[in-house]
């Protein structure tokens, strides 16, 4: 009991005497455990939100649209299907609120909501009975509208007939991912009423959803249902399409967390076992005194680790609600389900490991200090390093060569503060590259087929007029004619976009990475997400169906493709069929330079008096905004990674030569050199990690973002890595910090009277 209760005075008192170290501790571990569990957070629900409401609203696995209602006792026969949603039918209307056009499937519902498929409401209420003139809406929809309950919700038929709604509800579903990611957008209405707004069935679809027993293998089901549908089939969707286009940000978000936490804590650990370690060192006579009392080796061990154990430990309780609470302010409030214990567990835990074992290595070395209390263990003598050597050969003066003499005095924990502050900077880097890569995208987004920046849907006059139009505005340099269908792939198991801009002749320009630019009719070509889905590589020949009508196509090259997870098909007016392509469906604008979109827009919606509908195309590197405010965050935290080490570094050297003070004052050197001797000796190892850890970051950071285009789809060939100067501030920002930390106890040292005595 004496025993424990003199550890706990000694505990006390050394984390009173460093009070700012230990914090530095708790908060550098409890940044990193926040990064991990954001991360882990952020991975779960970019698959959660499609999981967590497909579980709750009883979801289907696959959606049929059919020009006319299918055969319900076939399609349940079909092999692993247990219920059948539908069939609903569904009408394409306009939606026009203030001045803005948004396309909406209308799609019928009852009163009773379905037991297979059924929107869960969020805001307001469901359909009832007499809403003649309501609309439950979709939530992503609604919030990209800034729709609320009660707002009025005018829509316009093909026939170009309008009928005036009222927002009754706002309701979510798994049958279709996030507006804008997955258009139309989609609400619900009473069977009469989507009857009045477009009475003509020729204008109408047919949606039919399948619930399967297995919804891993959906082939089954799906073959079944071309095969007894036929040429009936206009396109198809699966749960897994739904999926993808709703977890794409989160799920970009949480790598970039992941890869930050995981290195951070490489970067934590040696930052542990230098602060250990550099405090064994310091505390050489203390822990023979402790032996010389009656502590043996464990009970030594079992003190060091205990308290820079309890430290890490306080910093994992903080990051672990730190990172929830993150995780909450990034997904905005969405319903979407916690982050489950055993992921908790297992970062709490692994973390815990981590820094235990970091402590435990030099704390073991510690434990084996003789029961000696006469002296402080003295540096390591030997000979100079090559670098003192050639500090000595260049003629440098006396103060830098003794500096960078005392840097590598001991040569395992100067290595490890060099990683210490390499694995930081490199990660530092790789933001700086990510931040590049977005930025590169907001200057260029021809290079994401962005080139235009405006999109023009004819609304009310002709496909004709519309171009002629767009053509007599000054600052349009070229309008590309486009359509848009869903195709059937080979397998006709699933729905990919087919795009069709420009002609063969005169495509739209769109950015190949690989391969080339289609040049004739039956040429086409597409995101990496759709060379994966077929398994198709630049070469080669592929079979679609659009709408029961064959297409044919040669893939000649690759392009960088943001939509639909990369799952597009882009060729000419030409190659489609003439039923698909004319007339146009929309006009792409490209703009002359230092054009302003939102002029333009206002100039052509004046010349068509209101009657065309002006879209601006929205740059998906703006949906990634928020990684930028990531990546200020996680600077922070590794900068105080970096600080740790520094420190460690700085009080291990000043203590391997404070007795050395009054030598080097006794030999002439002024405060001010005796000052830059220390600078020197921890600065030399800052120079050497930070420009270690810019080289490693700046080397790999293009190939990692390429490696993350490539699994999600969009395609190699969009990393980008920081420019020189980019490089160059960061470098001499952190050089020139790590400096000063250093000087500012380096000065005091130097200044104070210090007695000559043995050693």
């Amino acid at each position: 009991m004496d025993t424990v209760r003199a550890s706990a005075r000694w505990l006390r008192a050394d984390l009173r005497a460093r009070r700012g170290q230990a914090l530095l501790t708790v908060l550098s571990v409890a940044g990193i455990v926040a990064a991990l569990v954001a991360a882990a957070t952020l991975l779960e629900d970019g698959t959660n939100p499609w999981r967590g409401l497909f579980e709750r609203t009883r979801g289907a696995h696959v959606w049929i649209h059919t020009g006319e209602a299918p055969d319900l006792a076939a399609l349940r026969s079909l092999p692993g299907v247990v219920r059948v949603a539908g069939p609903y039918r569904t009408a394409p209307v306009t939606l026009t609120l203030g001045g803005r056009k948004s396309p909406v499937a209308l799609r019928e519902a009852t009163t009773v909501p379905p037991e297979t498929a059924a929107p869960l409401v969020r805001e307001g209420r469901w359909l009832r009975a007499g809403d003649a003139g309501g609309a439950v809406v979709e939530r992503s929809f609604a919030e990209a509208l800034d729709l609320r309950v009660g707002d009025p919700f005018p829509v316009t038929a093909l026939s170009g007939s309008a009928h005036p709604l009222v927002v009754v509800g706002l309701a979510e579903t798994a049958d279709q991912g996030f507006y804008p990611e997955w258009t139309p957008g989609l609400a619900w209405t009473l069977p009469e009423t989507l009857t009045r707004i477009e009475p003509a069935p020729g204008r109408r679809e047919v949606v039919t959803g399948l619930r399967l027993a297995d919804g891993e293998d959906t082939l089954p089901a799906v073959h079944g249902a071309v095969t007894l549908l036929d040429e009936q089939i206009r396109r198809m969707s699966t749960w897994r399409e739904v999926r993808a286009s709703m977890e794409l940000d989160n799920r970009l978000l949480g790598l970039l967390l992941g890869l930050f936490g995981v290195a951070g804590l490489v970067a934590a650990a040696l930052a542990v076992a230098n602060v250990t370690g550099g405090r064994v060192l310091a505390q050489t006579r203390d822990i023979a005194t402790l032996k010389s009392l009656g502590y043996t080796r464990g009970q030594v061990v079992a003190l060091l680790v205990t308290e820079h154990g309890a430290l890490g430990l306080a910093g994992i309780a903080l990051g672990v609600a730190g990172g929830q609470l993150a995780a909450a302010l990034t997904l905005d409030g969405l319903p979407f389900p916690p982050l489950s214990p055993l992921p908790l567990l297992a970062i709490a835990a692994g973390t815990a490991a981590v820094v235990l074992v970091a402590a435990a290595l030099p704390a073991w070395r510690g434990g084996r200090t003789p029961p000696i209390p006469a002296a402080p263990a003295a540096p390591p003598r030997g000979r100079l390093s090559r670098l003192a050597k050639l500090a000595l050969l260049v003629r440098l003066p006396p103060a830098l060569v003794l500096g960078t003499r005392d840097a590598f005095t001991r040569r395992t924990p100067a290595f490890l503060s060099i990683v210490g502050l390499a694995v930081p900077m490199m990660m530092i880097t790789i933001g700086l590259g990510c931040w590049a890569t977005l930025d590169d995208f907001l200057r260029r987004p021809e290079r994401v087929g962005q080139a235009a920046a405006l999109t023009v849907h004819p609304g009310r006059l002709t496909a004709t007029e519309a171009a002629r139009i767009a053509r007599a505005d000054p600052e349009v340099r070229s309008v590309h004619p486009g359509s848009e269908v869903s195709a059937l792939e080979p397998r006709q198991t699933r729905s990919v976009l087919v795009r069709a801009l420009g002609t063969s002749t005169a495509p739209y320009p769109l950015v190949v990475a690989e391969g080339r630019m289609f040049a004739a009719r039956g040429e086409a070509v597409a995101g990496q997400g759709l060379l994966d889905l077929l398994g198709v590589r630049i070469g080669d020949r592929v079979r679609m169906t659009v709408g029961g009508t064959p297409l044919i196509v040669r893939i000649v090259g690759r392009v960088v493709e943001p939509d639909q997870d990369g799952e597009v098909l882009s060729t000419g007016l030409d190659t489609l069929a003439a039923k698909d392509a004319l007339p146009p469906q929309f006009h792409r604008l490209v703009l002359a330079d230092g054009a302003d979109a939102e002029a333009v827009r206002a100039r052509l919606l004046a010349a068509s008096g209101e009657a065309l509908e002006v879209r601006r195309t929205v740059n998906p590197a703006e949906r990634l905004a928020v990684i930028r405010v990531v990546i200020v965050a996680l600077t922070a935290v590794l900068a105080l990674l970096g600080l740790a080490n520094l420190l460690t570094a700085g009080a291990l050297g000043l203590r391997d030569h404070a007795s050395d003070l009054a030598v080097l004052k006794a030999m002439g050197l002024t405060p001010r050199q005796v000052a830059a001797t220390l600078v020197t000796g921890t600065g030399l190892l800052v120079v050497l990690g930070v420009a270690a850890g810019t080289a490693a970051g700046a080397s790999v950071v293009g190939g990692l973002i390429d490696l993350q285009g490539h699994t999600s789809g969009v395609g190699a060939g969009i990393g980008r890595t920081p420019s020189a100067s980019v490089l160059a501030v960061a470098a001499l920002a952190a050089i020139g910090a790590g400096l000063l930390v250093t000087l500012i106890p380096a000065r005091r040292a130097a200044r104070a009277q210090v007695p000559v005595t043995a050693r």
